[in-house]
């Protein structure tokens, strides 16, 4: 049971009970293998995605203002955001409805089947590339190879998840830390909630 491992954790951690899990403990983030579409390919040890379909990381953003990054590996159909657990992750694109909040590859960032907002036409995200995207529970903003594309959607409620999608074979890389380009100010690394309930 959870209750059981989360007395262990806390029973040989040596910590004297504090309720913090000691960051050795600490899972990685890194896509969920447990919540992907049936025909994802999830490889480079949860790093990259091919195949077709979405896949949610396995940390939420419960923290007040998230990073992280995707690198676009190999072109094609996807999409890149947040979403709730009740995301449809075999129906790509994704942002067809409530569950979702995504940048797709033709730029156009979609919530609930609306357009919420687009990146320059001379900004679309191209082999090689890099896109950022911060958190802060209100709103999602984008970033290319560093740069803010003063692009911000928001719209999606709940626990939120970094979540991806490909088709046609795209291929794209997570980056959960070790950044290629430093967060923005006062925005961190997905951190897993290290206080036990």
């Amino acid at each position: 049971s959870a209750a059981g491992c989360r007395c262990c954790l806390r029973g040989c951690c040596g910590d004297g009970g504090s309720g913090h899990i000691p960051l050795k403990e600490m899972p990685t983030v890194q896509l969920d293998t447990h919540h992907m579409g049936t025909d994802v390919v999830i490889v480079k040890s949860g790093r990259r995605i091919c195949g077709t379909g979405g896949c949610l990381a396995n940390a939420p953003l419960h923290q007040n203002k998230s990073y992280f990054e995707f690198k676009i590996q190999s072109t094609g159909v996807w999409g890149i955001g947040v979403a709730t657990q009740k995301v449809n992750l075999n129906q790509v694109p994704l942002g067809r409805d409530t569950n979702s909040l995504v940048l797709r590859h033709d730029g156009s960032v979609y919530h609930n089947n609306e357009e919420k907002n687009r990146l320059p036409a001379n900004s679309l995200p191209q082999e090689g590339d890099i896109v950022g995207i911060t958190y802060d529970h209100v709103e999602l903003n984008l970033y290319l190879n560093g740069k803010n594309m003063h692009c911000p959607a928001s719209g999606i409620r709940g626990t939120v998840y970094p979540v991806v999608y490909v088709d046609d074979s795209a291929i794209l890389d997570c980056q959960f830390s070790d950044f290629y380009h430093t967060p923005p100010q006062g925005f961190e690394k997905i951190l897993f909630e290290q206080q036990i309930f």
